[in-house]
């Protein structure tokens, strides 16, 4: 890949820019950056990591191996349009629009391209991204394994049938939130039982983070983990037995099943509105 067009400079396309440059596999030249009309937000990125940004469609596109759409999943629409006489059968469309399907976009685009779907989470901003990746049949394995490698710079990535993408959405999309929710309801209970707010968090973060390498280092599964955790009448089984009293793991299974159901409500809206969008244009 030698260049590389970014429409849409929010945080996961800021975090994208950072992987490219800090692990080398573009510099930040190559990387052409565009957006509405922020042109502030353009020069900070220009200044932090050296990318080229414009407003001309013809010096975006021209010579460029792949395109990342990263504007809003309700602008998608709009600048499909605006950019689509730009599409050469050349280039690789990669797509971070949550909810936007890949017969979406080709039908914005007008004809069949190229394109692979992403599905990274906040986390890219720290280089801890669990991302899914979905392509149609005319991308090929190199492309596949290039765009890998950028989404690899962000955190974790891994290829899935498109079908799939709803269900990430609902599990590791918006899986930092859960974790975050948690983590605020340990943080009341702390203050609840006498913990000052400082060394509850550092003990809750390290918790964690402990908690996540054993998942990560240990071959057994969580379910053992929480077991060897769990002695017979010790704290743990009273803690546990309380949340299980609550329902509190079929109410994690329902939050997720309800936003895999949401990530599929809202890509069914947005294909309507594309497909409204495109009779009338």
């Amino acid at each position: 890949m030698k260049k590389l067009a970014m429409i849409g400079a929010g945080s996961i396309a800021e975090a994208l820019i950072a992987g490219l440059v800090e692990n080398q596999l573009l510099p930040g030249g190559n990387i052409y950056v565009t957006n509405r009309h922020d042109k502030n937000r353009l020069e900070q990125l220009y200044n932090q990591y050296g990318v080229t940004t414009t407003y001309n469609l013809t010096e975006l596109f021209s010579n460029a191996d792949v395109v990342i759409l990263a504007m809003k999943p309700k602008d998608a629409a709009t600048a499909l349009q605006n950019i689509k006489e730009h599409l050469t059968k050349d280039i690789l469309i990669v797509s971070v629009l949550a909810g936007v399907s890949i017969k979406s976009i080709e039908t914005l685009a007008g004809k069949r391209h190229s394109i692979i779907r992403a599905m990274p989470n906040t986390s890219a901003a720290i280089g801890k991204s669990a991302t899914a990746l979905a392509a149609n049949d005319k991308v090929s394995e190199i492309q596949k394994n290039e765009i890998k490698k950028i989404f690899e710079t962000v955190g974790l990535a891994t290829f899935v049938e498109e079908y799939q993408l709803d269900a990430v959405t609902g599990l590791s999309g918006s899986g930092p939130a859960y974790i975050y929710y948690l983590v605020e309801a340990m943080e009341k209970s702390a203050m609840e039982i006498g913990l000052e707010q400082k060394t509850a968090k550092e003990l809750i973060i390290q918790t964690l983070l402990g908690a996540a390498e054993m998942l990560t280092k240990s071959p057994k599964p969580p379910q053992q983990l929480r077991r060897e955790v769990t002695s017979p009448g010790g704290t743990t089984e009273a803690g546990i037995r309380i949340l299980d009293a609550h329902g509190v793991q079929r109410a994690v299974i329902s939050c997720i099943k309800e936003a895999t159901a949401q990530s599929k409500r809202l890509g069914s809206m947005l294909s309507t509105e594309i497909n409204k969008s495109k009779q009338l244009s």
